[in-house]
């Protein structure tokens, strides 16, 4: 499949957003705003994708003209 950079940085940051990243979710446990910290990123990860799949269709799109 051919790709762009917005593609692969999209990609990217969906990766590390999904990785447990153990020393900021300690930060946030500690001050007592786990939920709220987990509710930001589900919802950054959801605008994400969305952006993806919208760059994947754009670029599927060009290619098909």
């Amino acid at each position: 499949m051919k790709t762009n950079a917005k593609i692969d940085a999209l990609e990217l940051m969906l990766t590390d957003l999904r990785t447990r990243n153990e020393s900021v979710r300690h930060k946030a446990a500690f001050r007592g705003c786990q939920p709220e910290f987990q509710s930001l990123v589900t919802e950054l990860i959801e605008q994400l994708e969305h952006k993806l799949n919208q760059g994947k269709i754009e670029l599927r799109n060009s290619i098909q003209k």
